[in-house]
């Protein structure tokens, strides 16, 4: 086998996808006996959107035609986040539940022929120089070139690698969510939660007081959400919908009463206590790689989650393929933790920075009156959308230049269709004449394409960043060779 991946989850299964789109047969191991159906992540925020529109595959979960759009407004630390008149807005959502992009990621790798096995329980492996042996639980072994851990924040594949996951655990916060029913009115027009003695409870919205926060999130054809966190009161007993409600009553002041939810699950009842900010040492032991939460995991406010691991397997896909091709560039695979792991630290950060702006407490509150006062600047709220939406780290992409060099190419005429294909694009100027060039010795991985309107040349990873950008020949046969492998680019009559 080529690659073993432990871990059906959204980022092991996107993955697979461009594993397989790439011409790799891989196998996914899943230690459920069964596709996951608990409601967890909500939705999708960030660049991420628009990449699974360049693979086809934001049209299987939108339920509005159309490519996607910037969102006019989001959520930073509980403070609304008006990205209206933002240049260039990169903060993109796509409010659907994980289980839905489980499904359709499942359906899709399945389509491209990735080998997906459930009941399949990784206990331990051993390697060699060219290849990994994984121990299965009550299975015979599995031996692959490469074994990549997308097993979450406990990854047994990470402990086992011996790969350390140095970071900090706030045992201070309580979390408690259910799905719920309340009476019918004590919801507004426009969705918002009456709460008599309070006020209103906008939907979709964090609101913050000076005992703790509680969100209320109503989505279509799915009951409410309601989410409420504390801090320093140790919670007592099962989780439970009166747990909830007194949790409701001691932030806002005022009680809401609660019924069980109606309608089509899975539904949520659920209280967490603590959490963790956490980043792996290292992603790659030789031949093991850690994937999504098995190499990061941090707050999950403001739901970066998501665009965090699924562009992480964007990265890793197509550079584990070239290895295993033969064709990948010297040091191309460590390439993965040196663009990666950055984006992660940012994460990290601007998560445990919301949870601080969350919290309660009198400097809390003074803090927030002068950040509230920053946020009406323009080049702030940029900036946050920019760090939100993953777009503010520039990768290296050594001596080439240019404005977009370094990170994910911008909307092109026609590029969502040409990119599904999961090849390396070189787009030219239109001059009439197709450019006046083809792929040479990288035809296997190239595609040339004359793009009316683009102003200058621009060579895109298959992961869709900008690895060059202008009219300098000797720059792109640099930039060719040093993410595509050794070849030649063939000038129409001549070289």
């Amino acid at each position: 086998m080529d690659v073993v991946i432990a871990g059906a989850g959204p980022n092991g299964l996107m993955l697979a996808c461009e594993l397989a789109l790439a011409g790799v047969r891989p196998v996914v191991l899943e230690r459920r006996t069964g596709p996951g159906t608990e409601q967890r992540a909500n939705g999708l925020v960030g660049q991420v959107v628009r990449m699974l529109h360049r693979r086809g595959l934001y049209e299987r979960l939108a339920d509005t035609g159309g490519p996607p759009q910037p969102a006019p407004g989001f959520l930073f630390g509980a403070f609304p986040l008006d990205l209206r008149d933002v240049p260039d807005n990169a903060v993109y959502t796509l409010m659907v539940p994980q289980h839905r992009i489980e499904r359709m990621l499942r359906q899709r790798a399945a389509e491209l022929g990735a080998d997906i096995r459930h009941g399949y329980e990784v206990t331990g492996f051993t390697r060699t120089d060219g290849s990994v042996t994984v121990q299965l639980r009550d299975r015979p072994p599995l031996e692959a070139r490469y074994l990549v851990g997308a097993d979450g924040g406990h990854s047994v594949v990470r402990k086992l690698a011996g790969i350390g996951f140095p970071g900090a655990t706030d045992d201070r916060v309580v979390s408690r969510a259910a799905h719920v029913s309340v009476p019918a009115e004590m919801i507004g027009a426009d969705g918002g939660l009456i709460v008599p003695g309070y006020g209103v409870v906008p939907p979709l919205r964090h609101i913050r007081t000076e005992r703790g926060l509680v969100v209320w999130g109503v989505m279509p054809g799915r009951a409410p959400l309601l989410s409420t966190m504390e801090w320093d009161r140790p919670a007592d007993g099962e989780p439970s919908l009166a747990d909830l409600a007194a949790s409701v009553r001691r932030v806002l002041g005022a009680g809401v009463p609660l019924g069980p939810p109606t309608g089509a699950g899975p539904h949520v009842l659920r209280r967490l206590s603590g959490g963790n900010t956490r980043l792996a040492e290292r992603y790659r032991d030789g031949r093991v790689l850690l994937l999504g939460d098995a190499a990061h995991v941090h707050p999950a406010i403001g739901g970066p989650g998501l665009n965090l691991g699924l562009q992480d397997a964007l990265n890793l896909g197509w550079k584990l393929a070239a290895d295993l091709h033969g064709r990948a560039p010297e040091g191309l695979l460590d390439t993965y933790e040196s663009e990666r792991r950055p984006v992660a630290e940012r994460v990290t950060m601007h998560t445990q920075a919301q949870s601080a702006l969350i919290a309660p407490g009198s400097q809390v509150t003074a803090l927030r009156e002068l950040f509230g006062e920053l946020l009406a600047l323009p080049a702030v709220r940029r900036h946050i959308a920019d760090l939100l939406a993953g777009t503010d780290v520039r990768y290296d992409m050594g001596t080439a230049t240019g404005p977009h060099v370094g990170r994910a190419a911008p909307d092109l005429p026609g590029l969502s269709e040409l990119t599904r294909t999961g090849r390396s694009l070189l787009l030219i100027p239109d001059d009439g004449a197709g450019g006046g060039f083809d792929a040479g010795e990288w035809a296997d991985r190239l595609d040339v394409v004359a793009v009316p309107g683009l102003a200058t040349a621009m060579l895109l990873r298959p992961d869709t960043y900008v690895a060059w950008e202008g009219d300098d020949r000797a720059g792109l046969r640099d930039a060719l060779n040093r993410w595509l492998g050794a070849g030649g680019l063939v000038r129409r009559g001549g070289h």
